[in-house]
């Protein structure tokens, strides 16, 4: 009975200070609709981000879709991977990479202005000029990992961004 209640009283304080599993990103009640929109019709990244956004039970509009401006919308701007030399073989081949995926969008909730956001995700990527096509594959796999980074951290943006706009109407009268 006294373990119960030490586990009990446990999970009470970890509840109530606002802890959450990473990865466990609540999306507030006042985003029940996203508009997604993209610079580049049908991208990799949007894709990503919709398939994101699945778990949250949000209905997700297409930007060209006309309705009301009383929706949370997203607008993708570019995403861009660019690559950093990090080592060579002793034969002058490039051995190593840092990918750097660089992400632009702007972020608008109902009534209020746009928020233009940028993030990078660093990877590192060693490249073997042996087996080329292998590792033509390891980089479609590592970039469509990236992407799917960016789509949590996008959504993780918007929770904390809702919750300061929240605040900051509490505080200011």
């Amino acid at each position: 009975m006294r373990n119960l209640i030490i586990c009990l009283f446990c999970s009470l304080v970890i509840s109530g200070c606002g802890f959450s599993l990473r990865g466990n990103y609540e999306l507030p009640a006042s985003v029940s609709q996203l508009r997604v929109g993209s610079s580049e019709a049908h991208s990799a990244l949007e894709r990503a981000l919709r398939n994101e956004l699945k778990p949250y039970s949000v209905e997700v509009i297409d930007s060209s879709v006309k309705g009301t401006s009383n929706t949370t919308s997203i607008y993708l701007l570019s995403d861009v991977l660019d690559r950093r030399l990090l080592s060579l073989f002793s034969t002058g081949q490039v051995a190593e990479y840092e990918l750097i995926y660089t992400v632009r969008y702007e972020l608008q909730f109902a009534n209020s202005d746009a928020q233009l956001l940028e993030f990078e995700i660093k990877r590192e990527y060693q490249d073997d000029p042996d087996a080329v096509l292998a590792k033509s594959r390891e980089l479609e796999l590592v970039l469509s990992e990236m992407r799917k980074q960016a789509a949590i951290r996008i959504i993780h943006q918007i929770s904390i961004a809702q919750r300061t706009i929240v605040n900051t109407a509490v505080i200011t009268p």
